[in-house]
């Protein structure tokens, strides 16, 4: 089996990948606040690490893949405000939304999902841990993080000092002994949630949140953390410093995660998503237009940590990709059950797997797939026919495509599905016998303005769907 390589932001360079327990892989990404519908950028995400995690279950015998819920912050609160709505209604109806809209994606559920109000407690300790141990203080209801405390602080941004307060995007408030450090705990006003705490009735702050919910359930140090590019300053450098200075490893950033996986950027038509611009991309929407399987090839036709420009444009190729792969495989008789079944545990091809232990280099693993894909559709001999289709579906589990059925997929019309259609169909052969081309014609016309178009084949004609 190949070794795995992936780029580490903490180190800056690509490295082999050497598990703390080979046995057991643990793995944390950081998702969404729930306060509105996912946007694309948030999917890339998920579509990323679902691919990471399923690479490392072909690899390991055990992995724990934890992705959590932020279900209490500042945002949720104005939503409902907003909209009337109550708290606990937001984020219960937008969980289960993200839930199922990234499963349209063909995201698998993460193992663990845990959700920021159910660790309240374990956040307070890890607070009272800071305070005792000098990085962290109290004032008016606030405690922060004294970043000054942590000389290794920006250790995983680079970022200087000066780049440290212009981008933390932190109130400079007078209860702050530097104008870099950040909320830990803040008061709530009886209107807004709040836990009792030592500090007084109040609420957690971002970035404590991912310490305490990933040292529970994955332990520390664990193998893999990330997210996308824009958490990396200054969400993740705050969960380094809290994490590493709460368990005495001020002079090592490795003590809490051992490899940084960041996904690059998504734009919209070659624009940054903005409430401003109008551009955010909804999954929500778009699934509604197009197959998931369409929106993840997209996801996945550039390097992850490259930006991604979104357009119709690249999901349209998408789309023609995906129906020019099943094509093939309807063509290589694919639909039979003995040709699609594959084994749970079946691998891709050898170039296609190595791509993917490249760093997730799916641009590579994508174009093995089009290679074996041409191959299948050249192949003659049955056995060889089969052989190969078998690794296709298998890369392409793999990659969370070709999942569908291709005759359902290109819309193909079984016998019986649809009896007006059958009706003009035999029709229609009947016209041919009897060298009646204009009703044949009339009649192919009359169905292509239904969206349906008719193949003839050798054993006799095939209607699908177009759309």
């Amino acid at each position: 089996m190949p070794e795995l390589r992936l780029f580490n932001s903490l180190t800056r360079q690509k490295e082999a990948f050497k598990p703390i327990n080979p046995g057991h892989i643990r793995v944390y990404a950081c998702g969404p606040t729930v306060y509105n519908y996912a946007h694309i950028g948030n999917a890339r995400m998920a579509v990323v690490f679902d691919l990471l995690a399923g690479l490392l279950r072909r690899m390991y015998p055990k992995v724990t893949y934890a992705s959590n819920i932020t279900d209490v912050d500042d945002k949720i609160i104005t939503a409902a405000l907003e909209t009337g709505e109550a708290i606990d209604v937001i984020t219960g109806k937008y969980s289960r939304i993200y839930n199922e809209d990234m499963a349209a994606l063909g995201v698998t559920p993460p193992d663990v999902q845990p959700r920021a109000t159910g660790h309240i407690q374990e956040m307070i300790t890890l607070i009272e841990t800071l305070v005792s141990k000098g990085h962290a203080y109290a004032k008016d209801g606030h405690v922060l993080f004294h970043v000054p405390s942590f000389q290794a602080y920006g250790g995983l941004s680079g970022r200087s000092r000066d780049e440290q307060i212009a981008g933390a995007r932190v109130e400079v408030a007078p209860y702050k002994k530097d104008p870099a450090d950040f909320v830990l705990w803040k008061p709530s006003t009886p209107d807004q949630p709040g836990w009792d705490s030592p500090w007084g009735r109040g609420r957690p702050g971002w970035h404590i949140e991912c310490s305490a919910m990933a040292e529970k359930h994955l332990g520390l140090p664990f193998d893999i953390h990330g997210g996308g590019a824009d958490l990396k300053f200054p969400h993740h450098e705050n969960e380094i410093a809290q994490s590493c200075c709460a368990h005495g490893a001020e002079n090592d950033l490795s003590a809490f995660v051992k490899v940084w996986v960041h996904n690059g950027f998504v734009t919209v038509e070659g624009e940054k998503m903005s409430k401003s611009l109008g551009n955010i991309t909804l999954v929500h929407d778009l699934i509604k237009k197009y197959p998931g399987e369409v929106l993840r090839l997209t996801l996945l036709s550039a390097h992850y940590r490259q930006p991604l420009d979104w357009s119709v444009e690249a999901i349209e190729r998408s789309k023609s990709t995906l129906d020019r792969l099943y094509s093939i495989l309807h063509n290589a008789n694919a639909a039979e059950k003995d040709a699609c079944s594959i084994e749970e545990s079946a691998l891709p091809s050898g170039e296609i797997f190595d791509a993917l232990c490249d760093d997730l280099n799916t641009p590579m693993a994508l174009a093995g797939v089009s290679a074996l894909a041409k191959q299948l559709a050249d192949a003659s001999d049955r056995e060889n026919k089969k052989e190969i289709m078998q690794q296709l579906l298998a890369a392409g589990r793999m990659l969370g495509i070709l999942q569908q059925n291709p005759e359902s997929w290109l819309g193909y019309g079984a016998g019986g599905e649809d009896s007006e259609i059958d009706a003009l169909l035999a029709e229609r052969q009947q016209a041919r016998k009897d060298k009646n081309f204009a009703r044949s014609d009339e009649i192919r016309d009359q169905l292509a303005a239904k969206g349906i178009v008719i193949e003839d084949t050798p054993s006799g004609p095939k209607w699908r769907r177009t759309g």
